[in-house]
């Protein structure tokens, strides 16, 4: 049965549930970053994924990309499943401006995490539930492991 990682759970808010992934907002302040985190309890890689469930993967990240880009006007989108610490598959993406305090370097170990105040949490959750609302799913008891 599916279960998110304990270093995610700690790390992230989650802001809902698309087809095959969770949808999760890293919280660091420093980047807009969100995590989709396919619902499979034994996946650590992308090729674990079934065919189907690969597509699905890459058309949600694809929108959340192009979503991101559009609404913060990135410089750059890193996209990345890096699973050295964290090894259930999870799937980074991050807005990059030169303006950030990593450029043009990648972020990952850089730099320690500013979590989010209550209130730019709280903002920064509404308007990227907004923003990702018309491909959110509603969650159903068989929520893992499946395709619906």
């Amino acid at each position: 049965m599916y279960k998110l990682d304990t270093q995610l759970q700690q790390d992230t808010v989650r802001l809902g549930q698309f087809k095959l992934c969770d949808v999760l907002l890293m919280n660091d302040s420093q980047f807009p970053w969100v995590i989709l985190v396919p619902r499979r309890s034994t996946t650590s890689e992308l090729y674990q994924l079934s065919t189907e469930e690969r597509y699905l993967q890459s058309d949600e990240s694809a929108y959340v990309s192009q979503r991101l880009d559009d609404y913060f006007e990135a410089d750059s989108m890193n996209i990345a499943a890096l699973g050295n610490v964290v090894p259930q598959l999870h799937i980074h993406h991050v807005v990059r401006k030169k303006s950030d305090p990593c450029w043009p370097k990648p972020i990952w170990g850089a730099i320690d995490p500013v979590p989010y105040s209550k209130e730019a949490l709280e903002k920064m959750v509404d308007e990227l539930t907004l923003l990702f609302s018309d491909k959110f799913v509603t969650p159903s008891a068989n929520d893992g492991d499946a395709l619906y």
